[in-house]
């Protein structure tokens, strides 16, 4: 057993293969691994940016999917969001702009350095990108 330790964010999508195909064409993930289901949606994907990675699927009524809520279930509140270390967070504002996507903090310099925004997937999971490395 290896004895490195990380955190991986984990997501339920509706329409999983909709969310994978936006997570990687506008905030820049690559597929890693894409299981597909019996039933035509995700088991389960791994996508990675640079040395992080999320996980995801398609929202089922199992054990540990009915621990998870998505935002429209709790009438759009977010009860955490992941952050992104990107070299340019221009570009990506640009890609998710140009997609319609809902922009919640506008891209700015923040005075604890780095430069960055927020925005909404298009099933209301919060994103905050940026350009801010704290392991810098």
């Amino acid at each position: 057993m290896s004895d490195k330790s990380t955190t991986i964010p984990c997501l339920r999508y509706r329409d999983a293969h909709a969310a994978i195909e936006w997570l990687c064409r506008v905030l820049g993930f690559e597929r890693h691994l894409v299981v597909p289901d019996e039933t035509g949606g995700i088991a389960h994907a791994q996508l990675v940016l640079g040395s992080g990675m999320i996980m995801l699927g398609s929202t089922r009524d199992n054990e540990y999917g009915l621990l998870m809520k998505r935002p429209d279930e709790v009438g759009g509140a977010q009860m955490q969001s992941s952050y992104l270390v990107v070299a340019d967070p221009d570009a990506v504002h640009a890609r998710a702009v140009a997609v319609g996507a809902k922009i919640a903090m506008a891209i700015k310099d923040e005075d604890y350095g780095g430069r960055g925004f927020s925005c909404c997937d298009p099933e209301g999971h919060l994103w905050s990108i940026g350009s801010y490395d704290p392991w810098a």
